[in-house]
C-alpha cells in the first residue's frame, strides 16, 4: 500500500507557474505509474497527465501539452507537476494517484486504472 501527499497548490495569477508535488510512502515507490488528475467545482475529475514507472513514458490531456509537465524522482519518492502559463480555467483540486503495474513503460490515464490517490490540493488561477 502506499500513501500520497501532495503539496504546492495556491493562488497565482494567470500567466503565472506552480510546481506540484506527490510523496508516496513505502518503499516500493518505483513500481507505481504515477498520475494526475483535477476536480473544478461542478465538474468531473479529469485527466491532466501521466508518467511511467520509469518515468521514460509521458502523456498529457491536450490541453496540458506544452505547458504542464510531469517528472519524477524515485529516490526521493515524489512525483512533480510543473505548471505554465496557467489560465483560470486551471483552477481546481489536483489529486495524484499510483497505479501498480508490472511494466516499466505503460502510463494510465482512466481514473478507474488507479489504485491509491492522494487528498488533492487547491490550485486557484486568477484572472
Amino acid at each position: 500500500q502506499v500513501q500520497l501527499v501532495e503539496s504546492g497548490g495556491g493562488l497565482v495569477q494567470a500567466g503565472g507557474s506552480l510546481r506540484l508535488s506527490c510523496a508516496a510512502s513505502g518503499r516500493t515507490f518505483s513500481s507505481y505509474a504515477m498520475g494526475w488528475f483535477r476536480q473544478a467545482p461542478g465538474k468531473e475529475r479529469e485527466f491532466v497527465a501521466a508518467i511511467s514507472r520509469s518515468g521514460g513514458s509521458t502523456y498529457y490531456a491536450n490541453s496540458m501539452k506544452g505547458r504542464f509537465t510531469i517528472s519524477r524522482d524515485n529516490d526521493k519518492n515524489t512525483v512533480y507537476l510543473q505548471m505554465n502559463t496557467l489560465k483560470p480555467e486551471d483552477t481546481a483540486v489536483y489529486y495524484c494517484a499510483a497505479d501498480r503495474v508490472s511494466s516499466m513503460v505503460v502510463v494510465t490515464t482512466t481514473d478507474q486504472g488507479y489504485d491509491y490517490w492522494g487528498q488533492g490540493t487547491q490550485v486557484t488561477v486568477s484572472s
